[in-house]
């Protein structure tokens, strides 16, 4: 397995390869290290559509709102290379801050419609920071293909977006969301949550699995679908929620009262650290498919 720090090293391998012809795809895997088995999942994604896969892992440090929250992102450097390795990884790109931001640099990229709803209102910045550094590794690693998780489905809809704007010759691809046994979403972050918050932190995909029930059994009112997720939110004292939308699954517009199509149901909430004293921020979503819809 290959170890590339630079942007001009994993340039010229990405030619390399791919002037060896069209069938020797190449996929990219982004990512901010702290590798799970929802990690992992992208890079078998990747596997199956290409021949020649690449992990980036940076802790990308403009899509945190503060410098304590970039710098407590768990960093497990050792392991992660060590599941690239068990997970057929071709080349790890491992870029140091200033090799993606070189000292004065001032160009962004940004979305602001897509970065302005959900995630983007309580983070102000936060998609600024991931348009811009996934436009940077889409231009160092050349890829076919990059897999992101639907977990992150504000992403995923606001870099397809990119990509169809500024004209990338690469398709992105989302890969379904992976779960514990008691239905909570993997993440990093699950790792930092107290025993008592970690049980109770899959109340959120009980939500979402109580409004998606009510829709499978006709109920298209945004109000009752909302409250059914409320319900079961409700059920757990430790959380603290931040959102709770029901919207557009393109555009991610909030929905009429009525629902005449498919919708995205997402959420975020917060719950107890482990140390600290702190809190963890969990988010989780569900399309709420039409029927005949994808």
């Amino acid at each position: 397995m290959e170890l590339l720090h630079t942007t001009r090293a994993l340039q010229a391998r990405a030619d390399a390869l791919r002037a060896q012809g069209l069938k020797k795809c190449l996929a990219l895997v982004p990512t901010m290290g702290a590798l799970h088995r929802g990690h992992l999942a992208l890079v078998d994604a990747a596997r199956l559509r290409a021949d020649f896969v690449i992990v980036s892992i940076f802790v990308n440090p403009t899509q945190f709102e503060t410098g304590p929250a970039h710098a407590s992102y768990p960093r497990t450097l050792d392991a992660d290379l060590a599941r690239c390795r068990a997970h057929g990884v071709d080349a790890v790109f491992l870029p140091t801050d200033d090799e993606l931001y070189p000292p004065g640099a001032e160009s962004w990229v940004e979305l602001p419609a897509l970065s302005k709803l959900l995630e983007g209102a309580k983070r102000p910045g936060h998609f600024r920071g991931v348009a811009t550094v996934v436009t940077k590794l889409l231009i160092a690693a050349k890829p076919h293909f990059a897999c992101f998780g639907e977990k992150d489905f504000q992403q995923l809809l606001l870099i397809r977006r990119l990509v169809r704007d500024l004209c990338f010759d690469v398709e992105i691809v989302g890969v379904p969301t992976l779960r514990e046994a008691d239905g909570l979403a993997l993440s990093s972050r699950n790792r930092l949550l107290s025993p008592d918050a970690r049980a109770q932190a899959p109340v959120l995909s009980r939500a979402l699995d109580a409004a998606e029930a009510s829709w499978r059994a006709g109920e298209r009112a945004s109000p009752a679908l909302l409250q059914q997720a409320r319900l079961e939110l409700e059920k757990a004292p430790l959380l603290r929620s931040d959102y709770l939308a029901l919207c557009d699954p393109e555009t991610l517009a909030p929905l009429p009262a009525l629902c005449s199509g498919s919708a995205l149901l997402a959420l975020a909430a917060h719950f107890p650290a482990a140390t600290g004293g702190g809190e963890v921020r969990l988010i989780d979503n569900r399309v709420l498919r039409a029927p005949g819809g994808d």
